[in-house]
């Protein structure tokens, strides 16, 4: 993602300018602090929140351990709900090339990532998880009804939901053919 220098801030990198600043300002730190810190240079700390630096998203994870907060805090705008973020963070050499970051969720002990495919008429009904687990869903083929005591969804192709696990749920396969998704649980 490149911009000119005359141009303000969009997207992504207004975000991470104003969260940049914001957090560094809070934890009562220099520019060149942050800098040393992080090991990135003061001059791109500088840009980043003049919203005209393109780092790595490593660089990043770096700057967001300094301050204190995390790789989601520096790139979401400060107003979205950490389950529908859906900002576009890295962007390769060619245009199909993108990566998104669709939602987040918290995590203190592991994550699990399966593949998950439901035949027509099938469910599946979960107790609840611990508190604090979550589950990230990602549907790569049909339509996925997920009942919740918090509400039902029904998501399809490239749709998303990022929810609470402790709470009883169910994957329901309501369509005629199958439903293929990716599950990530993380606690």
């Amino acid at each position: 993602m490149h911009i000119k220098p005359d141009d303000p801030p969009t997207g992504v990198l207004a975000h991470v300018a104003a969260n940049v600043r914001r957090l560094r300002t809070a934890g009562g730190l220099s520019q060149a602090s942050l800098a040393a810190a992080s090991g990135v240079s003061r001059r791109t700390i500088i840009n980043l929140e003049a919203g005209e630096a393109n780092v790595s998203l490593s660089a990043l994870d770096h700057i967001a351990a300094a301050l204190g907060a995390t790789f989601v805090d520096l790139v979401a705008a400060s107003t979205a709900a950490r389950e529908a973020i859906d900002e576009v963070v890295w962007r390769g050499a060619t245009p199909d090339s993108v990566g998104t970051l669709l939602g987040s969720a918290p995590a203190t002990s592991e994550a699990q990532l399966w593949t998950w495919t439901l035949g027509v008429g099938d469910r599946y009904d979960a107790d609840p998880d611990p508190v604090g687990w979550h589950e990230l869903l990602l549907v790569t083929e049909g339509t996925l009804h997920i009942e919740r005591e918090d509400g039902t969804s029904e998501l399809t192709v490239g749709g998303h939901a990022i929810y609470s696990s402790a709470q009883t749920y169910a994957y329901v396969n309501g369509g005629d053919g199958p439903v293929q998704f990716t599950r990530v649980v993380v606690s």
